[in-house]
């Protein structure tokens, strides 16, 4: 497959993201098992493929494999503030055999247009780590500077600990770096998500929900399969895993959604533009209405919790001695870990059931969504990605390094500028991760529209 319809600067910088692709820099929750060798040679690559930026902005590795670039501003201080453009270096693990392509071989897939790039990362995101290079390496060349200082700050173990961007953080708070502008991966442009909103919507977080992990433990004596008590260790889980199936957290109305709905309002039809319109009256009615029009959508509007990791008797004829489950619980704004944890006792109600918090980070802190940095990142979504592009506040559903930066900044927000399809979303830390070429090129000039303006 090619690419030959693009100019030479396409190409050469499509080139460089699928060399980048190919690194495999996975990381695994146990680091034991991370393989330090990718690490060093995608950090080792990218002084050769971007040459005009390591010549001028200040690089620094930072906790093993994170990287922290500073680009000097032309103003000595700038009462905004830097900007601070994340991104991060690893991905998860892969299933090869699940995959059509090579999850590794960055495979040009199609013609044209049409025309995608397979591999782990592609999206989540060396995509838009990749794309800030290019951004700043082209700005360079051109003898651009911006106004104030400029951050790229790139985590080498987001899907993990996140030790990385916390590191970074500690370093910026350190120097007394106060952040005008901080992005980081989230929302997409996406078509269709809001109900009878056709018009595409960039949806970028103004805040993030927490995350947490409940550790469910039952005991019992152990014996023989063959002579069960009336209610052994699994099926006391079990019950347990079920009540809080049955029994999810209650859905509301969150600011950040609040004002999503008021900002899509005028181009919903009418029922729909009253409603989204009117929601101290309409509220409470579209809470309990959102849930059953998808995961994502319920996501947005209640806590989650869900049971993943589940462990029992060593043996197939033996009875379990101990039997664990772990709840993952993503916490929408206004709920706690403290009162999450409370929530799932009272609906457990069984007190010879351990519940233990194995850990947990409350949802960050809500950023504007009016004022100059609002302003910027919509003007960027304009002219880069479309006019035609509604640029709305959101709860950003998953976890990102971002929420370490709310520690030093009231501006962290968390947009990949990509215009992604449904099924390119599912994709996300599952198996056919791809991104079009004409989507990926378009999100280059986001950042770069995102750099002039600071």
């Amino acid at each position: 497959m090619t690419i030959d319809h693009l100019d030479r600067a396409s190409r050469d910088a499509v080139e460089r993201f699928r060399e980048l692709l190919r690194i495999p820099t996975v990381s695994h929750a146990d680091e034991a098992l991370v393989d330090p060798v990718p690490f060093d040679l995608f950090l080792a690559a990218l002084p050769r493929l971007y040459p005009g930026l390591h010549a001028v902005l200040e690089r620094e590795v930072i906790a093993g494999h994170s990287l922290l670039y500073r680009w000097p501003g032309a103003t000595a201080t700038a009462s905004e503030g830097p900007t601070v453009l994340m991104a991060h270096l690893d991905v998860v693990p892969v299933v090869a055999g699940e995959w059509r392509h090579d999850p590794f071989g960055a495979e040009l897939v199609g013609e044209g247009e049409a025309a995608e790039i397979h591999a782990r990362g592609a999206i989540d995101d060396k995509g838009s780590l990749v794309a800030i290079l290019e951004a700043v390496e082209r700005l360079v060349a051109e003898g651009r500077r911006p106004a104030r200082d400029v951050y790229l700050a790139f985590g080498h173990n987001e899907e993990t600990a996140g030790g990385g961007a916390r590191a970074i953080v500690a370093a910026l708070r350190e120097r007394g770096v106060r952040p005008g502008l901080v992005i980081d991966e989230g929302g997409a442009v996406v078509d269709g998500v809001i109900p009878g909103v056709e018009v595409p919507t960039a949806m970028v977080g103004v805040a993030e929900r927490g995350v947490m992990t409940l550790l469910l433990t039952a005991r019992e004596g152990g014996g023989h399969a063959s002579t069960p008590p009336a209610l052994p260790a699994t099926a006391r889980l079990a019950r347990a895993i079920d009540r809080i199936h049955r029994r999810p957290f209650p859905p509301r109305i969150a600011p950040p959604v609040r004002a999503l709905f008021a900002t899509v309002a005028p181009h919903a039809p009418q029922p729909l533009r009253w409603v989204f319109g009117n929601l101290g009256l309409t509220g409470p009615l579209l809470a309990r209405v959102f849930p059953r029009l998808g995961p994502e959508m319920n996501a947005m509007v209640r806590t989650t919790a869900v049971a993943t990791e589940l462990s029992g008797a060593p043996g197939e004829n033996v009875l379990a001695t101990t039997a664990r489950a772990a709840i993952n619980i993503r916490l929408l704004t206004g709920d706690t870990v403290a009162s999450a944890a409370e929530r799932v006792r009272q609906v457990v109600a069984d007190p010879e059931l351990e519940i233990e918090v194995r850990h947990g980070s409350d949802p960050s802190p809500v950023s504007p969504w009016r004022g100059a940095a609002w302003r910027r990142i919509a003007t960027a979504v304009a002219s880069a990605l479309g006019d035609d592009i509604l640029t709305t506040p959101y709860i950003q559903l998953g976890a990102s390094d971002s929420r370490w930066f709310t520690e030093i900044s009231d501006h962290v927000y968390r947009f990949t500028p990509f215009h992604l399809t449904r099924s390119e979303r599912d994709a996300l830390h599952s198996h056919d991760e791809r991104i079009r070429v004409a989507v990926w090129l378009r999100g280059i000039g986001f950042y770069r529209e995102l750099i002039a303006a600071s």
